[in-house]
């Protein structure tokens, strides 16, 4: 006998916004302003449709089928990118921003890998499927009489293609595909209800989302690696203040590119988790951070390899 998946067991937290550590982080997430402006608008307008009818009704009144194009959009948006590049740490913080610009109160909950289940028939379909439920439940509590939702909800899915990968992959197995199914029914359900509830997926591989999934998104954000640009504004932002000269800061920017062949530079979290610690731990505790050494020990590094994303049919 099958029992309803506990809250534990479907999400591996519960996030509200706004709040000040989010806002923080986000802030902290340089060289993505184009994606958090769009990422911002885009579930602005999925969980709150009200602030979009207040805009039209002061710039374009009248303008009923505009209004009805943008708000037939599923309630699904896919970061897809690289590994590194930023998303999910977008995705689990980009709340706040929302929360802000509507001003309402934002829940975030990110769905568990173990939604995946333990293999056994129907598990995986029974565990989707209650995720959506909860969400469509919380959801449903918080629209308004005047069309202006009181809060909105937003499931995060991370490592999308684990649980939505093509259906057309030929090895897929009967419990993964029904898996699917109940995605793209859940999905669904939401977009029905017309609750204040939007999807967001992430993804190392794009091709590797079944079809029926990508076009239900209302848009998918792309990620890449930070150009020699964004490499200097993190770089200078974090090693300027210690003393580092522009010469050093150049010629980091050069050694985190892609150079001697490499055809791939840094990632974001290559240069904030991993470069840009390394040179503290190196000086620490006797001597200060020296830009010379900062520039050797760049160029010994090697960045993270690039996620090959490969289409589901190859």
């Amino acid at each position: 006998m099958q029992t309803t998946p506990t809250i534990d067991e479907l999400f591996d937290r519960r996030l509200v916004y706004p709040d000040f550590e989010p806002q923080e982080r986000l802030a902290r997430l340089v060289g993505l302003d184009q994606q958090k402006d769009r990422l911002k608008k885009v579930l602005g307008l999925l969980v709150n449709p009200g602030g979009l009818a207040e805009w039209a009704d002061r710039h374009h009144p009248g303008a009923v089928a505009l209004l009805d194009t943008v708000l037939r959009r599923p309630p699904l948006v896919v970061l897809a990118g690289d590994v590194g590049s930023g998303k999910t740490e977008l995705a689990e913080t980009i709340g706040d921003a929302v929360a802000r610009q509507e001003k309402i109160e934002i829940t975030l909950l990110p769905l568990s890998l173990s939604t995946r289940g333990q293999g056994r028939v129907g598990e995986m379909t029974q565990l989707i499927s209650a995720a959506f439920d909860y969400t469509l439940q919380e959801a449903g509590k918080l629209p308004a009489s005047n069309g202006r939702s009181r809060g909105a909800v937003i499931l995060l899915v991370d490592e999308a293609d684990a649980l939505a990968q093509s259906r057309e992959a030929s090895q897929m197995h009967h419990e993964d595909r029904a898996g699917v199914n109940a995605f793209i029914r859940g999905v669904d359900q939401i977009a029905n209800a017309k609750v204040p509830a939007a999807i967001i997926m992430c993804t190392n591989r794009l091709n590797s989302l079944d079809p029926a999934v990508r076009r239900r998104a209302a848009d998918i954000l792309e990620f890449s690696r930070p150009d020699d640009a964004q490499r200097h504004f993190v770089l200078s932002t974090r090693l300027e203040p210690l003393g580092v000269s522009p010469q050093h800061l150049k010629a980091l920017v050069d050694a985190t590119g892609a150079v001697d062949g490499r055809k791939h530079g840094f990632t974001f979290s290559d240069l904030t988790q991993r470069l840009i610690p390394m040179l503290v731990l190196d000086a620490y505790p006797s001597r200060p951070v020296d830009g010379a050494r900062a520039v050797e020990i760049a160029r010994g590094m090697k960045p993270t390899p690039p996620f090959q994303d490969v289409s589901a049919n190859c």
